[in-house]
């Protein structure tokens, strides 16, 4: 028997809990209810009979061990907004036809509860430890990693930890993230009075409507081309003008390939029957350099790497009214590119349209060595829960891991090819792989909290 199945002693208990957890509507941007998930995580462990540390209500840990060196496991309790068309409610978590469901169940809140219920197995077990072990939890993952940030300002980095914040199996390299605001002094438009979608930059957005001031033989056109577009189109008539509702499909902006985006295939349909000036220079800059194509193609950025992969571009939001132009842009560059190379391609790219670009976040590449002794004790643990050696690989998603100087990957929760929309309507967990995921971090991080 592994160390890792003993975790499965707690199972009913972690199912009851994450009932709770899921329940608190933590979405990232709203602090008040992020930190509500936080106090509610250290309640728990100080329940557990473990150490806890908190700070500015953004960060903190729950810690067992006195040993000189730091073990830890990094995970998050902020989820992104609910977002569109789910078949249950998103702060409620349900169970069916074998899956939990519920918004941060696999991003990243089942994963947060995990490692504290590890903490209190090997607690539980009387485990004599060389090191310190330590469940790390943030508050605002989805929106900048300043959390994260303020709490190594704070407390040593871990000198070996993982974050259960993607897929398996071992993710050592993440690509260089870099998210922009694009926008005009004005709304340029003069056909385009209104178009809004998207909450958030790192997702594709799954509907976008507009306002359109227009002839009714613009109206008749608009409606024929809307047929042979890529997309799904609703037309009605207002007393403000026709309005266009655009409906897509949501996705991570780490693979926006994944999802549609609902506006730009509303850009996409209006630039085909008016012309880009009466649009605006938001929609100009979408459509001539970014457009449905997700690589980069149209602003020269297209390229790949062996290590990484390729570049991806998706636009996350767009807001356009009387005075204003706005949107926000989420590129993942390959870890041998430089980010400063990129800004300045759409720099130009935006000043042709006379846009101003702003740095939302910029993250650079993460890489570990295949040969670490971090990846040897992770791929160990994988094989002694799934009796195989994990995959190694590259992602373009933004995990904790980047802020920990190469002491640290993503490992896990959620199994390659398993089904969880992350980031999209009925998020999702498979309940046998969850508890397959729990036994591979507590064998990791027993095997962490053991090591000479």
């Amino acid at each position: 028997m592994s160390f890792g199945e003993k975790i499965l002693e707690y199972k009913s208990d972690i199912i009851a809990d994450l009932s709770e957890l899921i329940a608190i509507k933590s979405v990232s941007g709203f602090q008040a209810d992020c930190t509500e998930a936080l106090d509610w995580m250290m309640k728990k462990a100080e329940s557990f009979g473990l150490t806890t540390k908190t700070y500015d209500g953004l960060a903190g840990h729950a810690e067992i061990g006195d040993g000189e060196k730091i073990c830890g496991v990094l995970s998050h309790l902020d989820v992104v907004p609910e977002g569109n068309n789910w078949n249950s409610l998103p702060f409620e978590l349900s169970v069916g036809d074998g899956y939990m469901y519920g918004r941060g169940i696999a991003d990243d809140k089942g994963a947060a509860l995990i490692s504290l219920y590890c903490l209190k197995a090997l607690k539980d077990s009387g485990v004599v430890g060389k090191n310190r072990m330590r469940a790390i939890f943030g508050t605002c993952e989805e929106t900048g990693m300043h959390d994260i940030e303020l709490y190594f300002e704070n407390e040593p980095v871990p000198d070996m930890s993982f974050t259960p914040d993607n897929r398996y199996g071992i993710c050592r390299c993440e690509k260089g993230i870099l998210q922009l605001e694009l926008y005009a002094d004005t709304h340029d438009g003069t056909t385009l009075t209104q178009l809004h979608s998207g909450k958030a930059v790192n997702a594709v957005p799954d509907t976008a409507y507009a306002l359109l001031d227009c002839s009714e033989t613009e109206d008749h056109q608009l409606l024929r081309l809307a047929d042979a577009k890529n997309g799904n189109f609703e037309f009605y008539y207002t007393i403000d003008g026709m309005m266009v509702l655009s409906r897509g499909k949501a996705a991570h902006a780490c693979e926006p390939q994944k999802g549609l985006n609902a506006a730009v295939a509303l850009i996409d349909l209006l630039t085909s029957n008016f012309s880009l000036p009466s649009l605006g220079s938001i929609c100009s800059f979408i459509e001539s350099c970014i457009g449905l194509d997700n690589t980069g193609v149209k602003m020269g950025l297209k390229t790949r790497d062996a290590e990484s992969g390729p570049l991806s571009i998706s636009v996350g939001t767009v807001h356009i009214d009387d005075g204003y132009a706005t949107c926000t842009v989420d590129i993942r560059y390959p870890v041998t590119m430089q980010g400063e190379n990129v800004l300045n391609v759409v720099k130009m790219a935006a000043a042709n349209e006379n846009l101003n670009v702003k740095v939302l976040k910029h993250s650079e590449p993460l890489y570990v060595a295949e040969d670490s002794e971090l990846i040897r004790l992770l791929s160990d643990s994988y094989e002694e829960i799934m009796g195989e050696k994990p995959d190694i690989y590259s992602t373009g998603g933004g995990t904790y891991a980047r802020v920990l100087g190469g002491k640290g990957v993503a490992f896990g929760p959620v199994f390659k090819d398993e089904v969880s929309n992350i980031h999209n309507a009925n998020e999702c967990i498979n309940i046998e792989k969850f508890f397959e995921h729990a036994q591979i971090c507590l064998e990791a991080m027993y095997r962490m909290y053991t090591a000479e």
